[in-house]
């Protein structure tokens, strides 16, 4: 694929685009707590394309149609598993998370509201939480500067270390200057010149004379989303991808900066309906590419999206819809790093450094923590045989598993103690960590599932051992009286 013109005008648009939304934000932004989290006045609309657009990523033009492409309709499981926990986490976590982490001294990060709901005055937890952001975040926003290098790589014939350094560059630089404002409003944007990318590409690429040669000779597995290779632990290990949702900071936060519980219905609403059309969108793209490129199979399967839509479209459309993928890359990496950014300033440099600090430092301060964060971030993604699919399951396992059932019991189970959150939070972390290490046997399965169980009941057995104190437990009777 040579670059064309009218891509590299559409690119640098797109771009300007982006970075004007950062520079209002910049303006807009004058405090810390608008810097983490828009000082918790986001429409429904805005949250709800924000939530999808971080969430997906990259992996929605990449990595899932390229595991399509592979394999067929029975990756979509995996698709079934996030629709499910997104929806679930939309109805019971979004609300009670928005009016618990405000009632409580108006909490700013996920750290901050686990400190000040079970009164950890020593900071352990607080501590312990942040630390499992930075690791698995660090993974996380690898992945998408591995998918930047190699749409990069692939468009403009770059190399793939120079690649990596100009996306990683493009999308830290408006988080950067906007933080969450900038982060929110770029994602709404991203949110939808994604979903139109994922619907017309398949769509376009059906009618051509490659597609429907393909069509007469596709394996009929391709199309079954069950098997004969299908497992009933295979599908369990890819619907298990669904109780990420409830552990994962980035969309959290989203859930604590709506403007009011009473928007959440209908951003949840706005959210769904977004997600099933872009999965679905991500489906036929993954079987339209194994049509069309059925006689020259692609070397990397994670390009069939680029290859699509540069073969479907003349260069100025498929520019924009290529865009579409560093749209996605660009709406998870700034989440990523405005949450890195803000635990790096509530819960390290405020917590324990600069108690005294005022906003203004502090926002110096998340700013320059985005900086470090890129920086190691990039240094895991300069291995090429990277797998952005790969990378983000781990960091997906992660923080599901180590914070999903704190979330959960912290907003539902009055009895939840302090050290039942830390034995949760570790063993969640530890359990994904060390299966990963493993391989084969009753070890086939995606880490999320035994790490997700054993913390749970980690964190019910101490708090068994060790209950709360009777100040907390009132503290939340007064929460349950709120909602």
């Amino acid at each position: 694929m040579t670059i064309e013109l009218p891509i590299l005008i559409t690119f640098i648009g797109y771009l300007s685009l982006m970075m004007g939304i950062g520079l209002w934000a910049y303006k807009a932004t004058d405090s810390v707590d608008d810097y983490i989290l828009g000082g918790r006045g986001m429409g429904p609309g805005v949250t709800a394309l924000s939530v999808g657009a971080s969430d997906m990523s990259g992996w929605l033009l990449l990595g899932l149609p390229g595991a399509v492409y592979l394999g067929g309709l029975g990756e979509a499981w995996i698709g079934f598993g996030l629709v499910f926990g997104a929806w679930l986490n939309w109805l019971f976590v979004a609300q009670r998370l928005r009016v618990y982490t405000e009632f409580t001294d108006n909490a700013l990060t996920l750290p901050d509201f686990f400190e000040k709901r079970f009164e950890d005055n020593k900071g352990i937890l607080k501590l312990v939480s942040a630390v499992t952001i930075l690791v698995f975040f660090t993974f996380y926003a690898s992945s998408g500067m591995v998918g930047g290098a190699i749409l990069f790589e692939k468009v403009f014939g770059l190399d793939y270390t120079l690649a990596l350094i100009i996306g990683s560059t493009i999308i830290v630089a408006y988080t950067f200057v906007g933080g969450f404002f900038a982060v929110s409003w770029t994602d709404f944007f991203q949110g939808c010149l994604m979903l139109v990318a994922l619907l017309i590409v398949p769509v376009a690429i059906m009618s051509q004379p490659e597609t429907q040669a393909g069509l007469e000779n596709i394996d009929p597995k391709m199309l079954a989303f069950i098997s004969e290779d299908t497992t009933v632990l295979g599908i369990v290990s890819l619907l298990a991808w669904g109780l990420g949702y409830f552990g994962q900071p980035h969309i959290l936060s989203r859930f604590m900066a709506i403007a009011t519980p009473k928007d959440i219905p209908v951003s949840r609403r706005i959210a769904m309906s977004w997600m099933l059309l872009a999965l679905i969108g991500a489906l036929a793209t993954g079987i339209a590419g194994s049509l069309y490129f059925a006689a020259e199979p692609l070397t990397n399967p994670e390009t069939v999206f680029i290859h699509l839509a540069h073969a479907a479209f003349n260069p100025w459309i498929g520019g924009l819809l290529i865009a579409a993928i560093l749209s996605a890359i660009m709406s998870t990496i700034d989440s990523q790093l405005l949450v890195c950014s803000s635990v790096i300033t509530e819960d390290f440099y405020k917590k324990w450094l600069r108690p005294q600090a005022q906003s203004n430092e502090l926002m110096l301060v998340g700013r320059i923590g985005v900086l470090a964060i890129a920086v190691i971030a990039g240094i895991v993604a300069l291995n090429p045989e990277s797998s952005v699919l790969g990378l983000v399951s781990y960091a997906w396992a992660g923080f599901g598993a180590a914070f999903g059932p704190v979330v959960l019991l912290a907003l539902f189970w009055r009895d939840y103690s302090r050290n039942g959150a830390i034995a949760t939070i570790v063993v969640g972390a530890l359990t994904v960590v060390i299966w990963k290490q493993l391989d084969g046997g009753i070890f086939d399965i995606y880490e999320i599932l035994p790490g997700f169980i054993l913390a749970s009941l980690a964190g019910v057995i101490v708090s068994k051992i060790n209950a709360p104190s009777e100040t907390i437990k009132q503290q939340f009777d007064h929460f349950e009286a709120k909602l």
